[in-house]
C-alpha cells in the first residue's frame, strides 16, 4: 500500500472552514475551546496527504459530552488509538477526506500538533525540507503509513526544535513516531 502526497491545495482552508462550521453545529451543547486545522494541510505551501487533520479542543470534563454529540452527528468513535487524551473519529462521509480528533486542552499531543503547524507556517526553510522528505518517501510504491511516519521523525524533531516543547516532550513524540 503506497502513501499519496500531493502539492498544497488552496482549497484545503475552505474545506476546513466548512467542516469546522459543521462541527460547531454538532457540538453546540458542548463547551468547545477551539477547532483547529492542524497537520500538513494547515500549512500553506506544504505538500501533504490530501486528508485534513482537525483537532476539536475541549476541557477534560467535556470529553464524554463531545463524544456523544459527535456520535449523534454520525461520527464513529475509534478510541484513543494509543494516544492519551486524544479520541479519534471516522467522519460520516469523505467529502472532504479528514481525520477528526477530540483533544483535551493543553495536553502534549495537542501542543505538538499546534507547535508543528505554527513553526512550519513561519519557517519556509523547514517547510521546504519537510515537503522534500515527504515527497521522497511517497515515491516508494511499497511505502506503508508506519514506515512513512517513522521516515519523517528526524525532520519532525528539527521542526520541533523551534517550538516551546521541552526536550523530554520532544523525545516522547519521537518515540511515538518511530514505534511500529
Amino acid at each position: 500500500m503506497s502513501v499519496h502526497v500531493v502539492p498544497y491545495s488552496d482549497e484545503w482552508p475552505t474545506h476546513f472552514a466548512e467542516v469546522a462550521s459543521e462541527l460547531h453545529r454538532a457540538l453546540e451543547t458542548v463547551p468547545v475551546v477551539a477547532i483547529e486545522h492542524v497537520g500538513s494541510t494547515a500549512v500553506p505551501g506544504l505538500a501533504a496527504k490530501p486528508v485534513l487533520d482537525i483537532d476539536i479542543i475541549v476541557e477534560r470534563q467535556h470529553v464524554d459530552a463531545a463524544i456523544s454529540a459527535l456520535a449523534t452527528a454520525g461520527y464513529v468513535h475509534r478510541g484513543d488509538l494509543g494516544v492519551t487524551d486524544r479520541e479519534a473519529f471516522t467522519a460520516p462521509d469523505n467529502d472532504p477526506a479528514r481525520h477528526v480528533y477530540l483533544c483535551v486542552e493543553d495536553t502534549l499531543h495537542l501542543r505538538n500538533h499546534l507547535a508543528f503547524r505554527d513553526v512550519l507556517r513561519q519557517r519556509s526553510d523547514l517547510r521546504e525540507k519537510y515537503s522534500a522528505v515527504k515527497m521522497h518517501l511517497a515515491r516508494d510504491p511499497e511505502m506503508d503509513i508506519d514506515t512513512y511516519i517513522a521516515g519523517k521523525a528526524g525532520v519532525l524533531q528539527e521542526i520541533l526544535a523551534y517550538s516551546d516543547l521541552t526536550d523530554e516532550e520532544k523525545a516522547l513524540i519521537y518515540k511515538l513516531n518511530t514505534q511500529s
